[in-house]
């Protein structure tokens, strides 16, 4: 294809779930780094998330998640705001997660050890499921250093499909860091392949090209 045709195409989308707190530097690098790869990158940490003076802030994550190409989920010890102050609501990250399963977006997962070390440690004191960690959740210190909400461990479930049967899993890897160069690889490895990821949006999102799908 010429340069011409290629700029004539309208760039993949990547949407960055709205984790924020604590990780500002690893949201600017990654972005810098799809930026770079030749994505369009919807981050709310930089504000390039097409929003609407006719919706809520969160409403207009949820369509992002729902009109963007590729999903680029961060699982970490913060789980971040519910709907509305002091409601047991799942949080705008969560939220999004559960949106891109729930619409089979193409995506890939990172969470950080913390969330993984602590969902393994209450494990094994007995605390498998989601509802045995609620009967906790009331006891953890608040602005815990670890984990601040025993909710970012249900996140994690969700995103490996922990209830849904093992050979139906689809899409459920997640890949665990501890540093921002461990997640920067993993985001490097798996968007590198900028012609491959073309050929799969050109081949699932035939709109983009304007053509129909062969079949």
């Amino acid at each position: 294809m010429t340069p011409k045709g290629r700029a004539r195409r309208r760039r993949p989308v990547v949407f960055v779930s709205s984790t924020v707190y604590g990780i500002e530097e690893l949201l600017d690098r990654l972005f810098g780094l799809l930026t770079d790869l030749g994505y369009e990158v919807w981050m709310s940490h930089k504000g390039t998330v097409p929003v609407s003076s006719e919706r809520h802030a969160f409403e207009d994550c949820l369509a992002a998640v729902e009109r963007c190409d590729l999903f680029l989920g961060l699982i970490t010890p913060r789980y971040g705001s519910g709907r509305e102050p002091g409601a047991d609501m799942p949080s705008i990250t969560h939220l999004e997660l559960l949106k891109a399963i729930e619409l089979r977006k193409p995506r890939w997962v990172l969470a950080h050890d913390h969330v993984v070390f602590a969902r393994a440690l209450l494990r094994d004191l007995g605390y498998p499921t989601r509802e045995r960690r609620r009967t906790l959740a009331t006891g953890l210190k608040r602005g815990a250093s670890s984990v601040d909400d025993l909710r970012v461990i249900d996140m994690y479930e969700d995103a490996t499909q922990n209830d849904v049967e093992f050979e139906a899993r689809r899409g459920n890897w997640v890949q665990k860091f501890d540093a921002d160069s461990q997640a920067a690889l993993f985001v490097q490895a798996q968007f590198s392949r900028y012609q491959e990821a073309e050929a799969f949006v050109r081949e699932n999102f035939p709109a983009l090209t304007g053509r129909a799908r062969r079949t």
